[in-house]
């Protein structure tokens, strides 16, 4: 089985399909390195695709000292990916845990990236809500600890943002929800504890993203509440980026609407090695109808 060694000694286990640019998948709290099948079958026609599983994910090592995870070691685990295949600069792509990884790699390793997909990221950022998502993600480690991965599985993969994929695609919730069974449970309590529950606000962020030149995507559902107003703030402060709503969607853009994510991510990377992507025309940031400000 392929793996990557961390500067810290763990090992990641990846996946690779294609050749071109080298475009790299990097999965939500839910998922694996399985999240990203879709997009692995559909970009590996066009570029070197590379999906895997980040630390306290099988089949990648799962270290049992929390001190091991943080949202600093996680940006660094995509470094150490791309190190290992020797690649120099990569398209980052990920959802939710991942987007905050692909933002993270933006603002502190931006001569590494080629461009970003900022799916379903936010949940918690804002500001006024950071205590009580601190409190909700220390009550989802006990349950996960408590419980153990199958009926902390089950309590955490069926909530209010999870609910329009169940009912859009019963068949692919239920492979969805079978695949984060199969995660242990002390991987899940210490991600959760050590990258969700101690990483910054976006808002804390704002300086960092207004540095971030390379052509970005970002993602939403328009019923992934969380998600909509940090959507909107990378939006406004990314100089280089553009938004898409997804309608009726929730939380897990890439399995939830696979087609339309698809699309949207061909129109983006193609329109990018067209030449064509560039930064927002400061005439639209005008507040008057009539004419400039």
């Amino acid at each position: 089985m392929p793996y990557a060694k961390t500067d810290d000694g763990v090992n990641l286990y990846y996946e690779e399909a294609g050749s071109g640019h080298t475009l790299i998948f990097v999965h939500e709290f839910a998922g694996d390195y399985r999240s990203w099948e879709n997009q692995m079958r559909h970009f590996a026609r066009y570029f070197r695709c590379v999906t895997y599983s980040a630390r306290g994910y099988l089949p990648s090592d799962v270290p049992e000292d929390s001190k091991k995870y943080s949202q600093e070691r996680a940006v660094k685990d995509i470094v150490a990916i791309m190190d290992h295949l020797q690649v120099e600069k990569a398209h980052i792509c990920g959802l939710s845990m991942g987007g905050f990884a692909a933002l993270h790699m933006g603002i502190s390793y931006s001569k590494r990236v080629l461009s970003l997909v900022i799916a379903g990221c936010g949940y918690g950022a804002e500001p006024a809500k950071k205590a009580n998502f601190q409190a909700e993600l220390e009550a989802a480690a006990n349950m996960f600890l408590e419980l153990g991965p199958v009926e902390g599985g089950k309590k955490y993969t069926l909530g209010p943002t999870r609910v329009q994929y169940q009912n859009k695609d019963p068949r692919g919730f239920n492979e969805f929800v079978e695949q984060m069974l199969e995660h242990p449970a002390i991987g899940s309590a210490n991600t959760l504890r050590g990258v969700q529950k101690m990483r910054p606000s976006l808002w804390e962020l704002v300086d960092g993203m207004k540095t971030i030149t390379v052509p970005t995507l970002v993602i939403t559902g328009d019923e992934d509440d969380p998600c909509l107003e940090p959507a909107l703030l990378m939006k406004r402060n990314i100089p280089s980026a553009s938004l898409v709503v997804f309608p009726k969607a929730g939380h897990t853009n890439n399995i939830e609407d696979p087609d339309l994510f698809n699309r949207h991510l061909s129109d983006f990377y193609f329109t990018i090695l067209a030449g064509r992507w560039t930064l927002r025309d400061g005439r639209s940031l005008g507040t008057g109808i009539l004419g400039f400000k």
